[in-house]
């Protein structure tokens, strides 16, 4: 299986978006999609590269699986 590596925080937002997610606040420099059926928000700061640790943080908490976000992630 491929590996995660950085992406820029467009990219996973628009993955996040696809996925049925939406903006509903921003706090500084960090958006905050929901999920419909999620916990809580996910947090996306807008940095050039997003670290792999809250890529997949994110995926989490977004219930996304690593097979689907390389799916997203090639619509992108």
């Amino acid at each position: 299986m491929a590996r995660i590596t950085p992406i820029h925080w467009r990219k996973l937002l628009k993955i996040c978006e696809l996925e049925g997610c939406f903006l509903v606040g921003q706090t500084g420099d960090h958006l905050e999609p929901k999920k419909k059926g999620a916990k809580r928000r996910i947090v996306i700061p807008k940095y050039k590269d997003i670290p792999v640790f809250i890529i997949e943080n994110n995926l989490k908490t977004a219930g996304i699986s690593r097979i689907r976000y390389f799916e997203l992630l090639q619509k992108v």
